[in-house]
């Protein structure tokens, strides 16, 4: 990302975002934790985008330039870290526990983290980071020219229902051509990669207040129940819980 902020240290604290606002680009030395305790919260890579309702957390290795901006409002917690506890080279979501959630909020909101107090909560909090699993809603950015014009197309409508055949006419190139380049380029098959697109827009319009219908019929899904399964089995939890 052009004209980003070098900002070494990656603070610890907490803040509230408004809806829709946004973090502009910026990268730090350390390692950092992002984590919305309430509303969503997304962050852009010049490769991906990550997104992050309350049940996951984003995690995002020094030296990775990335901006946020938030979906509803959103109460946003920062853990700043010299450790890699997970080993992870490139940003993930990652899912949060109950005792995590606890941690990161405590954690965060402490004034004085010094304390034996505070020290034995980072180290109970550390633990607790090395043994989450990796659960993103991810949506990698297309290189190649081609793929590129049909994601956008999906990306201004994603209840588009159109298969690749019809899409690559739009883009000059074949349904056989844009399968390799998915795989080639994105690390995914097409139905993985709408799969993604159509959970990142779910989640913003759920964060935003919209009803579970609604928001499966924007985003594609047939009926609202095949949405609410398709989340589960994604995310671990049904849509309502993020309302």
């Amino acid at each position: 990302m052009s004209n980003s902020r070098h900002l070494p240290a990656a603070p610890t604290t907490s803040r509230e975002l408004a809806a829709a606002a946004s973090v502009t680009a910026h990268w730090h030395d350390e390692n950092q934790i992002v984590y919305a305790s309430s509303g969503v919260v997304a962050v852009h890579t010049e490769s991906s985008r990550w997104i992050a309702p309350a049940h996951r957390a984003l995690w995002i290795p020094a030296g990775t330039v990335h901006s946020h901006r938030a979906y509803g409002v959103t109460r946003l917690h920062f853990l700043g870290l010299t450790q890699n506890p997970l080993k992870l080279p490139e940003p993930t979501a990652l899912a949060v526990s109950p005792l995590l959630r606890e941690l990161l909020i405590a954690y965060t909101g402490l004034d004085d983290r010094e304390t034996p107090a505070g020290k034995r909560m980072r180290a109970v909090l550390l633990d607790q980071l090395a043994t989450t699993s990796e659960r993103p809603v991810r949506v990698p950015s297309a290189h190649d020219p081609r793929l590129a014009t049909v994601c956008a197309l999906l990306e201004t409508d994603p209840s588009d229902s159109r298969g690749l055949e019809a899409l690559g006419r739009a883009a000059g190139a074949s349904g056989r051509t844009l399968t390799r380049l998915f795989r080639a380029d994105l690390g995914m098959t097409f139905p993985q990669w709408r799969t993604q697109l159509r959970l990142y827009h779910a989640l913003r319009l759920l964060a935003e207040g919209h009803p579970v219908t609604a928001v499966a019929q924007q985003c594609g899904f047939a009926t609202a129940s095949a949405f609410i399964d398709v989340f589960r089995r994604s995310l671990g939890h049904t849509p309502g819980s993020y309302l």
